[in-house]
């Protein structure tokens, strides 16, 4: 699946489903557009069973795309839960954010120990989860400034910044409250730090702005808890709610930290290395923000005095024709295959942490996962070579 797909997330198709689906109470059933957030990465091994290097993104999911339909249907009745005054609001950030990439991940680790059985309380972790993630979207359009996400108006753009601000409150609020309708106090626990480690990832990388030396230091532990750690909580609750052993639910912890690092370093590969096609939105915009990723940081660390005041001024004074002078510097220090090295050792850190659990097809499905990112990654290179 071509990551220009992300460009039809948000689109009309989808925003008439989720309007009939509000109109009618929630009765009818539609399939989100899971392609938005399946820009994956990594190589095969020989750990993976039987990998299916062109297997694609629809192929993948039909396991449990009855799953992502009923979390679909909750996350529309959650809506409903609040002041019918701001329901507007409320359905622009769900056309605008659902992806439900993380409800991918928890239903396939729901299949892959325990008894392997899907429960509603596995629907409601993963209702949870999407909306932390939907309020994190929120909040980061209001700090990026930013006025498009998947082809529409942002949040911010459409009411106002401080509209945004207090609707991702309220979908943070909301996400706990579901939490804690549970019996047991271990999944509101859960994901509270969730929420916790991921606002904190959120500030330490807002403070390390356009700052070289702090951002590579701290590079991999900002994205493991901004991105990683809703990839982590997915894989986790999914364990904790099946009855797996805690050996086993550790495995799938460690799988979807592993995982959704690889994840982010290829979005930052994207962001400077594709095309406006192929990626589905305008390039460059970490660099906007003063956000330093890891493709940039390899050019500042090999680069002498000269490049690295080059670069730290382009960015520092940053203008959008400055990408291709960026791009230039790219290019001399080679930043594009070590950074794509680094996706593919990160994947192959997933696949080992799914050793330790019984052959299953969750199992199966989440090294086909760990295989996508691969794929497209693969396609990535291709496409700057």
């Amino acid at each position: 699946m071509a990551l220009s797909a992300r460009t039809t997330a948000g689109g009309p198709v989808v925003r008439r489903r989720f309007n009939r689906l509000t109109q009618a109470g929630g009765k009818d059933r539609f399939r989100r557009m899971l392609a938005a957030e399946s820009k994956v990465a990594g190589r095969a091994t020989s750990h993976s069973p039987q990998p299916a290097p062109h297997r694609s993104w629809k192929q993948l999911v039909e396991p449990v795309e009855p799953f992502l339909e009923t979390v679909t249907q909750q996350l529309v009745s959650q809506v409903h839960e609040f002041d019918s005054r701001i329901l507007p609001y409320a359905r622009h950030a769900l056309d605008t954010g659902g992806k439900q990439l993380r409800s991918v991940l928890l239903a396939l680790a729901s299949r892959a120990c325990g008894t392997g059985r899907i429960s509603p309380e596995h629907v409601s972790a993963a209702v949870i989860i999407e909306m932390v993630h939907l309020a994190t979207l929120v909040h980061d359009d209001v700090m990026d400034e930013a006025e498009i996400r998947r082809g529409r108006p942002t949040l911010a753009a459409a009411w106002g910044n401080e509209i945004a601000v207090l609707f991702g409150d309220c979908l943070f609020a909301q996400a706990v409250k579901l939490a804690a309708s549970f019996p047991t106090p271990e999944v509101c626990r859960a994901v509270a730090t969730a929420v916790n480690t991921v606002c904190t990832g959120e500030i330490l990388q807002t403070r390390h702005r356009r700052q070289f030396a702090a951002s590579r230091r701290d590079y991999f532990r900002v994205i493991e808890m901004k991105t990683a750690e809703l990839f982590g909580l997915s894989c986790d609750l999914a364990a904790f709610l099946s009855g797996a052993a805690e050996a086993e639910r550790a495995a799938l912890r460690r799988f979807g930290m592993a995982f959704g690092t690889a994840y982010q370093v290829y979005d930052d590969c994207v962001d400077l290395f594709g095309t406006e096609a192929f990626a589905g939105k305008s390039l460059g915009t970490d660099l906007a923000q003063g956000k330093l990723t890891w493709p940039v940081l390899l050019v500042w660390e090999r680069g002498g005095m000269a490049d690295r005041t080059r670069l730290e001024h382009l960015i520092r004074n940053w203008q959008p024709e400055h990408l291709a002078d960026v791009n230039e510097l790219l290019v001399k220090h080679d930043a594009f295959r070590p950074s794509l090295e680094v996706v593919a050792d990160y994947l192959e850190r997933a696949r080992q942490a799914l050793q330790v659990l019984p052959d299953s097809p969750g199992r199966a499905g989440l090294f086909n996962l760990a295989d996508f990112l691969a794929q497209q990654t693969r396609t990535l290179a291709v496409g700057v070579q």
